[in-house]
């Protein structure tokens, strides 16, 4: 693959303009979506350390003003400050610091851990029916962490209960458990298991949220780097293909050239004329050889030039005009002020194959509007042809995706998303109402534009 001879067809030692490298990008855009998960993750545990704040404040208030518990309320407050002082560290760190670890979210967990034990160990040890507050953890564990670091957690927690069991002293309450549902411990038990299921409904929905969302990116992203793969190595076959074209085109040219002056053509005005048109078309398809080349790196001609962008639509439609069978073609644009753009053979084709897709549909009648939104290039291309079939559109810019039934049909199409993608824009296409269907290409102008300074 040549993705590092020229990795973007708009970057060609001109600059200013942006270089993307299409598979590099995408493993950079995975690890992205990765450290994404991550950071939200992270959020949730930050999130779920408030409610733990206010949920031990609240039961230290009540078990102490209502009924009637003798805590140890300076030190339960210490460890409740320690823990907003963390929480606060954690939101300013992770504002700073989009990319979340499996270390780091193993140490927030063991902090939690860390905090529930103290209090624990202040209100009753392993007697006070919120120890199974521990299993929260140990879910919340499997779910984000890596295997050894939730078998780490495992391992920490069941040491915690262990020590709490040896060590703390269990609070004097009544023993009352004969009582049912009105036992102390019976309710305590009760509180901690709803509020154990609710925590586990909430958080664990929004964490499988997450990671859904960024498989369904990362699933995304690999269909993506197989399409540029497959476009890298039509471009190869293509340039070989160009390459290999180059020595007949050139030895037809010479014949045709030799015929021209044979006095047997000389004499037949009929002859001749077909002999310039077959030398028009001649250099037609070596100026097609050489705009594939050119799109593969390969300069034979002139390389991309300094313009404006009216300047370059209007080239590109008359040029599409010559030798387009069409019956009646309208260009209408609505971009004012004009604005300084590199012109380049690659962005040249792709609005040429959207116009030939359209042309196919619709030999009759085409329109084409271009005009700026803002900082976006947009360009809508509008046919009176049968419109799309409803399953092109949902795979629209598929490789192969066509309903032509030839061998190659939808590849322009293909190419066209892909490098209007490749430059941060993106291409859509919708059936009319009133017959037909539009294509719309949008770009951003910095992907093309020339910048004030590097003029």
């Amino acid at each position: 693959m040549r993705a590092n001879k020229n990795p973007n067809p708009y970057d060609r030692g001109r600059p200013g303009l942006p270089v993307v490298e299409p598979l590099a990008s995408v493993n950079a855009s995975a690890n992205t979506i990765t450290h994404a998960a991550g950071h939200k993750n992270m959020q949730q545990l930050i999130q779920l350390r408030w409610i733990a704040v206010v949920g031990q404040i609240t039961t230290i208030a009540t078990a102490s003003i209502l009924l009637g518990v003798q805590l140890p309320m300076p030190a339960m407050l210490n460890v409740l400050a320690c823990l907003i002082a963390f929480n606060v560290a954690s939101i300013l760190r992770w504002q700073e610091n989009q990319v979340v670890s499996n270390s780091e979210l193993l140490l927030a967990l063991t902090v939690d851990v860390a905090s529930l034990t103290a209090q624990l160990y202040l209100s009753g040890g392993a007697t006070n029916p919120f120890v199974f507050l521990y299993l929260l953890h140990v879910i919340l564990g499997a779910v984000l962490l890596e295997t050894w670091s939730t078998w780490t957690i495992v391992i920490v927690t069941g040491a915690c209960i262990a020590g709490l069991a040896l060590f703390s002293e269990p609070l004097p309450l009544p023993q009352d458990h004969a009582l049912g549902i009105f036992s102390l411990y019976v309710q305590g038990m009760l509180i901690c298991f709803i509020l154990d299921a609710a925590l586990l409904v909430i958080f664990i929905t929004r964490i499988t949220q997450n990671m859904r969302s960024s498989a369904a990116k990362l699933a995304d992203l690999h269909q993506r780097a197989a399409e540029e793969e497959h476009i890298v190595r039509m471009g190869l076959l293509a340039s070989g293909a160009a390459h290999e074209l180059g020595t007949p085109l050139a030895t037809l040219a010479v014949i045709l050239g030799d015929w021209k002056h044979m006095p047997e053509f000389k004499g037949n005005p009929v002859l001749l004329e077909e002999i310039s048109e077959m030398q028009t078309q001649l250099q037609r398809c070596k100026s097609i050889v050489s705009g594939i080349l050119l799109s593969a790196g390969e300069t034979r001609g002139e390389s991309s030039a300094a313009t404006t962008i009216n300047t370059f639509l209007d080239e590109v439609v008359a040029e599409w005009r010559v030798g387009r069978p069409v019956a009646a073609f309208e260009f209408e644009n609505s971009i004012a002020p004009d604005h300084p753009v590199v012109s380049d053979s690659t962005l040249k084709q792709m609005i040429c194959n959207v116009l030939d897709n359209a042309l196919e549909a619709s030999p009759a009648w085409l329109r084409m509007e271009t005009s700026i939104e803002g900082d976006t290039l947009v360009l809508q291309v509008t046919d009176k042809g049968a419109g799309f079939d409803p399953s092109i559109l949902a795979q629209f810019g598929k490789p192969y995706n066509s309903s032509k039934g030839r061998p190659g049909g939808g590849l322009g199409l293909f190419l066209v998303v892909n490098v209007a993608r490749t430059l941060g824009g993106e291409v859509t296409a919708t059936n009319l109402s009133q017959g037909g269907a539009m294509v719309r290409l949008t770009l951003p102008l910095a992907a093309i534009e020339i910048k004030s300074e590097q003029q």
